[in-house]
């Protein structure tokens, strides 16, 4: 039952593109003892389904910026190739440590972080 709770807030969290997937990789390693390499497949295969739903919505809403898109999907791609290799010669205790600072990182920026003006900009379609 616990497993269909952890998918269930992943995917809204993830649909709505704030980083369910570091709910499921949490979840998975301290709670079902899952090494993280093997937490961060899981993530990837159980993403692909919703992350496919969640274009098709938001394409058909018009939140898509297709232009930035453009501008960096040959970076990500190179970059999830790239990251994937790297994450297969890293030790499981120190990739775990990465993603924690990682963690902390982007959570202590956004609670400090000071805006002074909207980042929202209009879409280009």
């Amino acid at each position: 039952m616990m497993e269909a709770v952890i998918g269930f807030l992943t995917g809204v969290m993830a649909s709505m593109g704030l980083g369910g997937g570091f709910v499921l990789v949490v979840w998975l390693t301290l709670f079902a003892d899952v090494q993280q390499r093997t937490a961060q497949g899981i993530n990837v295969l159980f993403f692909l389904p919703i992350a496919f739903v969640s274009l098709i919505m938001h394409l058909k809403n018009g939140l898509v910026n297709k232009t930035l898109v453009k501008k960096l999907a040959v970076g990500g791609l190179l970059g999830a190739a790239v990251g994937t290799l790297v994450s297969q010669v890293i030790a499981n205790e120190l990739l775990r440590k990465l993603f924690a600072l990682f963690l902390l990182a982007f959570g202590l920026r956004e609670l400090f972080a000071k805006r002074t003006e909207s980042r929202e900009q209009p879409l280009t379609r």
